[in-house]
């Protein structure tokens, strides 16, 4: 059983988009917090979950590593001081707490939009990372496919996660705001992961109808164009676009902005020329808006707008909040019944091996036939002998008094003796 399940996390409701940019983590970097901290620390449970909007660490641990971990942290991403984001750090040391914080994330009540359906992909994404370098143990894997479960009865039970109140579609409405007055907009989306593709697939129901897509793989621009009736441009004719489009939308991973100042000057005098800016770090620089006719919104900007979607999405929060009760409470119970599970092993090993010493005592004169029906016979007899046992094991972990009935059992069997002879 674990209690001591813990998480540090930076997010857009303590720091802004610059001081989220500078810890923010593509899946190699991830890998490389991972690495780093199972080396350090020797945790078994550990889950980085990066995002446009937080970078958060989980992981198992009696003490608070919080500090040493935003500390490697930056250190990996070449931040001089960490102390300022230790300030900004929310810091979770309480196991049920931590449990209810990563469920909230992941099932989006804790999204900037609230309810967005991007976040519970990258947390399936993170704990593959985990999965992958065998650093999510029994509880991490027992605890995401709980919240995994829990997403998909927030779907199918409630309105939660109904319209398209989500960071794209806020992106769009945001991108139909800024061209309402121009008759046939132009529009270049640059970058085409499950965001972009996302406010591409939104802006099929707006009036922007002239939209060009560009991605560094081809071929994902090709069907997304193809889905939504959209042109395509390769990726190095993106700077030659930019020059033509009157609203820009870039949604890429690079460490350094795609578009700078001096890039946009070069474009001669602009009447307005509209950047949205959707990447942690910006891809758009945001000296670009000190060029005359050029604005730029980045992702903090684009504001969580009470619409209809999300304010039916804000109406079943507490629906939602029960359904996460109720989860919580399951999985806790099984946590808890991890703790009695090795004495239940020990106790069926016990009797198996006591089972088979009677029947290769007293079935050596038996038929194959006879020899079969005593097996049946005797392992019915066990299970159903067991079964009180099992029974009374977890009731007494839901009242909190496990502890006393394993040392009956293991005193009444002498179960450490025997999970001796048997390892032997």
């Amino acid at each position: 059983m674990i209690e001591n399940f813990k998480v540090v996390s930076v997010s857009f409701k303590t720091a802004s988009i610059r001081q989220r940019e500078m810890l923010s983590l593509q899946e190699a970097g991830a890998k490389q917090l991972l690495h780093t901290l199972k080396e350090t620390f020797d945790l078994s449970e550990l889950l980085v979950v990066s995002t446009c909007n937080r970078t958060e660490i989980y992981y198992s641990s009696d003490s608070d590593l919080s500090r040493s971990i935003l500390q490697l942290l930056c250190l990996q991403k070449g931040v001089a001081e960490f102390e300022p984001f230790v300030s900004l750090a929310l810091v979770i040391n309480d196991h049920h707490q931590a449990v209810e914080h990563l469920f909230r994330v992941s099932i989006g009540l804790e999204s900037q939009v609230v309810g967005d359906i991007q976040i519970i992909n990258q947390v399936k994404h993170a704990y593959q990372w985990s999965a992958d370098l065998n650093m999510a143990g029994p509880f991490l894997h027992r605890l995401l496919h709980t919240i995994f479960f829990t997403n998909k009865k927030v779907v199918q039970e409630t309105s939660f996660r109904d319209g398209a109140a989500s960071v794209s579609y806020a992106t769009v409405e945001l991108a139909e705001q800024l061209t309402a007055d121009l008759a046939e907009p132009k529009a270049l989306v640059i970058g085409l992961g499950e965001m972009g593709a996302d406010v591409c697939r939104n802006l099929v129901d707006s009036h922007i109808k002239n939209v060009t897509l560009t991605n560094r793989t081809p071929q994902r621009a090709n069907d997304l164009a193809q889905e939504c009736g959209y042109k395509t441009i390769p990726f190095e004719e993106a700077f030659a676009a930019i020059a033509d489009a009157n609203l820009v939308i870039v949604s890429i991973s690079r460490e350094e902005p795609l578009i700078t100042k001096n890039f946009v000057e070069s474009l001669g005098s602009l009447s307005y020329k509209f950047f949205i800016d959707l990447s942690v770090p910006r891809s758009v620089d945001p000296s670009v808006e000190e060029v005359p006719g050029a604005l730029v919104y980045h992702i903090d900007s684009i504001q969580n707008k009470a619409s209809e979607a999300l304010e039916a999405r804000m109406a079943c929060i507490p629906q939602v909040e029960r359904i996460i009760v109720q989860s919580m409470e399951e999985f806790h119970q099984w946590n808890k019944e991890m703790m009695v599970s090795p004495i239940i092993n020990k106790l069926k090993n016990a009797l198996e091996q006591i089972r088979q010493e009677e029947l290769n005592r007293y079935c050596k004169q038996l038929s194959s036939e006879e020899v079969k029906k005593v097996d049946v016979i005797t392992r019915n007899m066990m299970q159903k002998i067991i079964k009180l046992p099992v029974l009374q094991l977890k009731a007494a972990c839901k009242r909190g008094e496990a502890d006393t009935l394993i040392d009956v059992l293991n005193d009444l069997f002498d179960l450490e003796k025997q999970s001796a002879e048997i390892k032997e």
